[in-house]
This record gives structure tokens, sequence and C-alpha cells, in this order.
């Protein structure tokens, strides 16, 4: 038996669930000998289009940390110590028979931007639970450096995420809309892409979509604006977000921290030029396919914006790089790699 840690089916598609159901969908139901089920919290899950003929148990009387930590030890133990393969939270912590995700350490370097209890759970256990796994997976050689330098722990494998086939271009009419996606989390950095908006003199809309997350510290809007053309959409569906990538002229991610970063390949897939952030994995995830700016400068970001609204010959130049860049990923790929090392852990 192998388990997959499926608590991920609990939570709405941002973009460390969306690389759980990618690789899922392409996970069969037998490796080797070896059957694979899928261990949840008891409760609603969320009906994935492509998972619906996986084997759920849904097992235990605790969610969130906490099932993991007891109901899914619990489960595990009583099963004979199966190895289990963990996409995303902490996993249980002193369970070592596990292959562990570990997106990035964000929690670690920015613990402010986090709620307080999120933080200091994570910041105890995940050194625990990555020590006590028998191969670590994360989604950058950015990240995996992080966990090199903070950790000292080196069995460590990069599987890159990817852009859903979802994502494309319908060839809708471009509106004046500047874009950003991302859970609403302080790090995403709205408060300077909102001061840098508010710098120009343009008829665009800016419009945000996400929503809040418990994980996170309330994002705190300091702008004190009353503008109808900054919009915050809320959570959309794949199926509106693909249509607003679609109708968008311009993707802005001016991110103070990522450890992959799915939302620019969504829009180049979309055919949407990007403007994103020089820092951490971004770069190595979006090469020379994109234009940077400095996130820390509220100036920089308008500078970007207002060249993207000005130069429709560098929007289309960025057009064309976007879909180059696009092919370096494929969750295809990224599952035959993951396929790989979880075949090597069970011979």
């Amino acid at each position: 038996m192998i388990v997959i840690n499926a608590r991920f089916l609990t939570h709405k598609t941002t973009g460390v669930e969306r690389y759980a159901i990618e690789m899922c969908k392409r996970i069969s139901k037998n490796i080797g000998n070896h059957k694979v089920i899928f261990v949840a919290p008891k409760g609603k899950l969320n009906k994935i289009d492509g998972l619906n003929n996986i084997i759920i148990k849904q097992f235990g009387f605790f969610k969130g940390p906490i099932w993991e930590q007891i109901d899914l030890f619990l489960f595990l133990k009583r099963n004979k110590s199966p190895l289990l393969l963990n996409f995303s939270g902490i996993g249980p912590a002193i369970y070592e028979n596990k292959i562990v995700y570990l997106h990035d350490l964000a929690f670690k370097h920015h613990p402010e931007n986090f709620s307080f209890l999120f933080q200091k759970i994570y910041n105890v256990l995940i050194p625990i639970s990555i020590r006590k796994s028998k191969k670590i997976i994360t989604v950058s050689k950015f990240v995996k450096q992080d966990i090199i330098t903070n950790y000292g722990l080196t069995n460590i494998e990069v599987i890159y995420g990817s852009q859903s086939g979802k994502f494309k271009n319908l060839s809708l009419k471009r509106e004046k809309i500047i874009l950003a996606v991302s859970s609403l989390d302080p790090r995403k950095n709205f408060n300077r892409i909102i001061k840098a908006y508010q710098k120009l003199e343009t008829d665009y809309k800016l419009v945000f979509v996400g929503s809040n997350s418990k994980a996170f510290s309330k994002i705190i809007i300091d702008n004190n604006y009353n503008d109808k053309n900054i919009i915050f959409t809320g959570y959309l569906t794949d199926k509106d977000l693909v249509k607003m990538y679609n109708k968008a002229s311009i993707f802005i991610y001016a991110s103070l921290f990522e450890g992959f970063g799915i939302p620019p390949l969504e829009a180049q897939s979309c055919g949407c030029p990007c403007i994103v952030s020089n820092l951490t994995s971004i770069p190595e995830i979006c090469n020379n396919s994109v234009m940077y700016c400095n996130p820390f400068s509220v100036k920089d970001i308008a500078d970007k914006i207002e060249d993207l609204i000005i130069d429709k010959k560098k929007r289309e130049e960025l057009v064309k790089k976007g879909f180059e860049n696009i092919k370096k990923y494929s969750w295809d790929a990224s599952a035959n790699k993951l396929l790989a090392v979880i075949k090597k852990e069970i011979m």
C-alpha cells in the first residue's frame, strides 16, 4: 500500500493544492504491487475533475494539522506503516516512512505574514518532519538551496510545477485590465501594487483575484483608497479565472517570496504578458519571458506597468516569449519524475 495524504482536498485550490491535484491525476491506482489510496479527514471534500475514480478513505476525528499528527499517524501504524506521500502541510512529523513536499520556507523567513498558530506549528514541526523523511521534494532549485542552508539536509529532489491544460488562450478581446492572482497573503505585496497603480494616470482597471486563508495573517490594505477601478473579485472558479486571464492586458506578480509561482505560467498560457518580481525562485521559473520589477520599489512597479501600457510591441513580444517559456514545464514530465522517486523508495 502507498498512502497519499489527501487533506489538500479540504482546501480551496490555490498553488500548492493545484500542484497536488495535477500530480495525483497522473498517479495510477497501483504502483508496482502497491495499491494507492488517499486518506483524508472526515467531512466535505472538494470534487475535482479527473480525480473521480480514486479510492478515498476518510478517517479520524480531528481537522487540520492535528489530524495529520494524530489520526493520519494512527492510520499508518494500523496499516503496517506503508509509504506516505505528503504533497502539502507537515505530514505526521515523527513518521519515518514518508516522502514529504516542502514548497518553500516562507513560514521561517516571513513569520509575520502568517497567523501566530500556523507559523509556530510549522517552525517547530517542519524541521522534525523533513529530518524524519526518506526523501524531501521541493519545487525549485532556489528552495532546495534554502533547505540545505537552513537545515543542512541534502536528500532533496526538485520537481517543478506547471500550468494546467485548462489555462489556454481563448483569443478573447483584451480589456484594459491589470490582473493580479493569488491568495490574499501579505507577501504577495498588494499594498505596493495599489500604491504603484495610484501613481499612474490611466483608465486601466486593477483587478485582484484571490481570497483570505486562515493560515495567513490578515492582509491590511493601508492605502485608504476610494477608487472604483480597483477591484477585489474574491475567489474565482478555474473557468472564470481562465476568462479573466484572457481578458487582462497585463498580469502582475510582484511577490516578495515564492517557492515556485504557478500564476505567471497560467497567465502566459492564456497569452497575457507578465510583470513579475525579481526575487527568490521567480527568475528561475520565468527566465527571460517577462518584465522584472523590484517588488520593494513602488516607483519601479509603477514604471514597469506604465511601460507595458504604452508599449504594445513589448506586450506582444512578451506574449510570444511566454508561450515559449511554458513549453519547459509539463505535469506529465513532473509526474514521471515523482513516480521514479516513489519506485526507488518501495524497491
